[in-house]
């Protein structure tokens, strides 16, 4: 090929990756081609998710790297918003987020406000300390025991639920739910012995294995799962379908791949759905 033609070559293909990103930026709601860029409600609390490096300070995880390259994928710059869980779906209501990445679940009860974009299978996992593991051993001893979980998810309940099921109804001793303000407090309840037992996404277990090593027990296998998902106002379904298929792309060319496996989330995968959750 000579310069000539690899020159036509190399123009042609920016003018199609030019037309490709234009044709997605036409399928976004009118305010966010105007401004620009898609604005992400984060909280950096949640590793591998999102979280600060302890050395740096600097923000991670997956769902920082993934926000942006759906961002980048739609044509628009990325913004993230420090938003407090339980302010998350009063800010996409009023606009001042486009969507959400903060390691919700997608429930049912929560599809009432929001349309959720699914991209990754987790669920809640019994861990304790090992120094509780000689009493106990397997899930089957966690009956009868105090068990944290953040208030914040549907865990508590989940947790009343399974005790019903697999404590009382065959005539062991309940399980104590207690909610906490989240799972930093729920490992911290757990190092006072103020709890026996700390529920936790399973996602997120095995950055706190390794951080701090010889400090947990998981118990079981997670006891539900569960489609974690990103909330958009269903007053913007064309923000809605245009994330979604920015996503999907993202998964036929192997980014969403790579980044899974960069924090050792390979397991949570799933292919992008609307509201899927149970």
């Amino acid at each position: 090929m000579n310069l000539k033609n690899k020159t036509l070559f190399g123009l042609a293909a920016f003018a199609m990756a030019a037309a490709s990103i234009g044709a997605h930026a036409a399928d976004l709601p009118e305010r966010v081609k105007k401004a620009g860029k898609l604005v992400i409600a984060s909280q950096a609390n949640y590793p591998p998710i999102a979280y600060k490096d302890p050395a740096s300070g600097e923000v991670m995880g997956l769902d920082i790297e993934l926000g942006a390259a759906i961002a980048k994928e739609l044509g628009l710059k990325v913004e993230y918003q420090e938003t407090a869980f339980a302010q998350v779906f009063s800010s996409l209501a009023t606009g001042r987020v486009d969507i959400a990445m903060v390691a919700i679940s997608d429930t049912p009860e929560r599809q009432k406000v929001a349309d959720f974009i699914d991209y990754m299978k987790t669920g809640p996992q019994f861990f304790t300390l090992q120094a509780n593991s000689a009493k106990i051993k397997t899930i089957a001893d966690v009956c009868g025991t105090k068990v944290g979980a953040s208030r914040n998810t549907n865990w508590p309940g989940q947790i009343a639920g399974w005790s019903k099921d697999n404590c009382e109804a065959k005539g062991k001793p309940a399980i104590t739910v207690v909610g906490t303000e989240g799972s930093v407090d729920a490992r911290t309840q757990l190092k006072t012995g103020r709890i026996d037992v700390a529920v936790q996404g399973s996602e997120t277990l095995p950055y706190f294995q390794t951080m701090e090593a010889n400090t947990y027990v998981l118990l079981g296998q997670p006891l539900f799962a569960q489609e974690t998902g990103i909330p958009v106002s269903k007053t913007e379904p064309a923000l809605r379908d245009a994330v979604l298929a920015a996503l999907k792309r993202l998964q036929a060319n192997g980014t969403y791949d790579k980044l899974l496996a960069k924090y050792k989330l390979q397991g949570s995968a799933m292919p992008a759905a609307l509201n899927q959750g149970k």
